[in-house]
This record gives structure tokens, sequence and C-alpha cells, in this order.
């Protein structure tokens, strides 16, 4: 009898405690989700705010067929896909040596890179238009090695390098952590089995830190996808993400439905792509 009312004080315990986090995921999470999926089937109307609270799936037969809309989920997804993997390339390498440095200099190399989050964002991007720029400092030696004028900013280019740029702190960090909780007796025991580094790399670490790598894809592939002000700034009038769409269908067009609409879609994506990435990864780890 008293072990199962300890029981019940322990379950009423955790609730209390666990009450504030449900709490504020509905008001922060919930809450706003239901309003976005409400306005998502409503219609357009000439009000304020200008939509008609219904059940019409329009703006999602709309989103889904309409090139405009298509294309812009499209090119979201393969520009966060390709910051993604440059990233990776180049995070990877960066963490691995953060990971082995010797215990004095860690802290300096975790501030040097972390040390641009110090500065204004805008004023960042703002910084790589002057380097990018026709008479900018990377135009002109990019001009003066090809011979020739070379035109950098607005372009492919200048977007992967400022989405590289804004997120590769969030692809080495779980990189890190991942990568300085590895066993070394692990690699002295390939080393003492004759692997030389590059198969203890393949074989060995990489297996291991996989965990890492999908929890370093997932931060920057999710908010990539939805990014705006760095396509905004870098990418030039061509670039249509859907970070860009939507701001033009809330603010310049006011068809709040076809943007709820498709916000909700990226959702989905979002959830489902980084959902089969963290699946893959822990397959490939217990295999």
């Amino acid at each position: 009898m008293v072990p199962r009312r300890l029981h019940r004080v322990a379950a009423v315990n955790k609730a209390l405690v666990l009450a504030p986090v449900w709490v504020w995921l509905a008001v922060l999470l919930a809450a706003p989700l239901a309003i976005v999926l409400a306005i998502s089937v409503a219609t357009t109307a000439d009000s304020v705010p200008p939509f008609a609270l219904g059940l019409s799936l329009e703006s999602f037969r709309t989103v889904l067929t309409d090139p405009y809309y298509r294309d812009a989920l499209i090119l979201s997804l393969r520009v966060a896909f390709v910051s993604t993997l440059l990233c990776l390339s180049l995070g990877y390498p960066m963490a691995l040596g953060l990971a082995r440095a010797p215990e004095r200099w860690r802290d300096p190399l975790l501030l040097a890179l972390m040390l641009p989050f110090w500065t204004g964002f805008l004023m960042r991007l703002n910084a790589w238009i002057g380097l990018l720029a026709d008479d900018g400092w990377l135009a002109g030696i990019a001009s003066w090695l090809a011979g020739e004028p070379i035109h950098l900013l607005y372009t492919d280019a200048a977007l992967y390098l400022g989405m590289v740029y804004t997120y590769l702190p969030f692809m080495v960090l779980p990189l890190f952590a991942s990568l300085s909780r590895l066993d070394p007796l692990l690699q002295e025991a390939a080393a003492d089995l004759g692997a030389p580094p590059w198969v203890r790399l393949v074989r060995v670490t990489l297996p291991l830190s996989l965990p890492g790598v999908a929890a370093g894809s997932v931060l920057v592939f999710v908010p990539a996808v939805g990014e705006y002000v760095i396509p905004e700034l870098l990418g030039g009038p061509g670039v249509q993400l859907a970070g860009r769409v939507l701001w033009g269908e809330f603010f310049s067009n006011r068809d709040w439905p076809m943007a709820s609409a498709l916000a909700v879609v990226l959702l989905v994506l979002l959830l489902v792509l980084p959902a089969g990435l963290r699946l893959g990864a822990a397959r490939l780890t217990r295999s």
C-alpha cells in the first residue's frame, strides 16, 4: 500500500514539474501552429485581417501545383542540401582538429569559432556585400586571377558563401561534442592492427560520429530551408526561395492563406526529411 502511494506521489510531482514545460509548448508552439493551420484553410477576403475563416484546400492545391511555389520549395531544399553538404565538408575537419587539439588550445579555438556571433548578423552580411561587390577585395582578387572582370555579388556563389559562413558553427559544435567523447583507445587499437590513418578515419571515427553528423545536419538544414535574409542580401532578385515567397505573400500580396499553406507544406517537409536523416544515421550506427 505504501509503495503504491509513493508511486502516486512521485507521479504527481513529476506532472507538476513538467506542467510549466507543457504550458510553454502549448502557448509558444501548439497555439501558433494551430493559428497557421486555421489561416491556411481560410479564404482571402478584403478585410482586416485579410482572410475569412472556413475550410478551403484551394491554397494547398495552388502551392502543390503552381510552378512558382513548387519551384520555390524545390530550390529551398536544394540550397539547404548543398549548404549542409558544404558545412559538413568544412566543419568535419575543423571539429576533428578541435577534438584532437591540446587541452589548452581548445577554449581559444572554440572562442575563435564563436567570435563572429558577437557581431550583429546584418552587419556581417553587409561586410560580405562590400567584399563581394565589383569594387571589393574578393571580386578584385578573382578578376586579377581570371584576367577578366568577375562578378560575385548576387550570384549563387555569394549565396552559398553567406549560407556556409552563417551556419558553419552550427555544424562544427555538434560534431566537436561527438568527436570529443570518442575513446582514443579505439584509434590506438585500430593502429595496432595495422590500419592506416585514413582507414581509421573512415572505419572507426566516422561511424562513431554519425550522431553528431545527423545533429549538425539538422541544425543547418532546417533554418537554411526557410532562410530569407541571406538570399535577399546576397542572392539577388532571381533567387526565389520559400522564405522570400512567404514574405511576399504576407506583406506584399497580403494573401495570408496562401502564405500559411506554404508554411505548413514547408513544415511538413522539415519534419519528414530530418526525421529520415536521423533514422538512417541511427541504423548505420547500430550496424
